[in-house]
C-alpha cells in the first residue's frame, strides 16, 4: 500500500510540475505539509520527493526544501533544451510546414515500426535562426493517434517539447542520433543562405518517450559556419 501511496503523490506532484502550477525556481509543500495535504507518513512523502529528484525535476536543498529545476537531460550528442532557450536573444523560428497529416517517407535513418508505419505521421517543419542568420532546418514525424489537437494549436511559447510535457504529461527519455556530412541541395541552400553543394551537417534523430512506442523522428540540417554544434547543442 505504501508503494502505492508514494507512486500516487509522485504523479501528482509531477503532474503539476509539468502543467506549470509549480514553476521553475519555486518550492514544493514540506515534507510536513504533503504529509497534511495527501494524508501520508513523511517516509511516503519523502520516496516522493526522491523519485522526482532522481528524474531530474527538483533538488533537495537542506534548511530550505525541494526546488523545481529547470530539466537538462543529455541524450548522447544532444542535450534536451528549447532552441528558443539556448540562444535566448533574437530568436528567429519561421514555420514553413504547420503540423499537418502525412504519410511516412519511404526511408529514415531510424526506421518507425510497422506499428507506427500503419497510421499517418503529423509532419511539420521549421527555419530556427538567430536573427538573420538561419542556423537551422528542421523536420518532424510522430504518430498521429492521440495528437490530433495539434493540427490546431500553438505550441506553448513556441516549444514542441514544452507542450507534449505540459499538455499530454509526455517527456523525452533518451535518444538515436546520426550524424552526417552533405551537401547542401537546392532547398537546403536557399533555407540556410549558402551555396548549393555546400557542405551542412545533418543530424538524424529518433526521440524515445515515457510513452511506450512511441517516437518523435526528426531531421536537422545545420549551418555551423557561425554556430558550431557541440555536445552541448540544443533543440525544441
Amino acid at each position: 500500500m505504501t508503494d502505492k501511496l508514494y507512486k500516487q503523490v509522485y504523479q501528482i506532484l509531477k503532474s503539476r510540475i509539468q502543467e506549470g502550477i509549480y514553476g521553475i525556481g519555486t518550492y514544493l509543500p514540506s515534507e510536513n505539509e504533503l504529509c497534511k495535504m495527501h494524508g501520508i507518513t513523511r517516509t511516503t512523502a519523502r520516496r516522493a520527493l526522491d523519485e522526482l529528484q532522481k528524474e531530474g525535476f527538483i533538488v533537495r536543498e537542506h534548511g530550505k526544501g525541494s526546488r523545481v529545476k529547470e530539466r537538462r537531460q543529455t541524450l548522447g550528442l544532444l542535450t534536451v533544451k528549447g532552441f528558443s532557450e539556448a540562444v535566448r536573444e533574437n530568436v528567429r523560428t519561421v514555420f514553413l510546414q504547420r503540423p499537418t497529416l502525412r504519410a511516412w517517407p519511404e526511408s529514415f535513418a531510424f526506421s518507425p515500426d510497422k506499428k507506427e508505419r500503419s497510421r499517418y505521421s503529423i509532419y511539420f517543419e521549421r527555419l530556427r535562426g538567430v536573427g538573420d542568420f538561419p542556423v537551422m532546418l528542421e523536420c518532424n514525424w510522430f504518430a498521429s493517434p492521440g495528437f490530433e489537437e495539434l493540427l490546431q494549436i500553438e505550441f506553448l511559447e513556441g516549444s514542441f517539447f514544452k507542450t507534449l510535457s505540459k499538455k499530454y504529461q509526455l517527456e523525452i527519455t533518451g535518444s538515436e542520433q546520426e550524424l552526417r556530412a552533405l551537401q547542401a541541395d537546392e532547398k537546403v541552400a536557399h533555407l540556410l543562405k549558402i551555396g548549393q553543394g555546400a557542405p551542412v551537417l545533418n543530424i538524424s534523430i529518433r526521440f524515445i518517450t515515457s510513452r511506450t512506442n512511441f517516437h518523435i523522428y526528426s531531421c536537422l540540417h545545420c549551418n555551423t559556419e557561425k554556430y558550431p554544434i557541440g555536445n552541448i547543442y540544443h533543440r525544441l
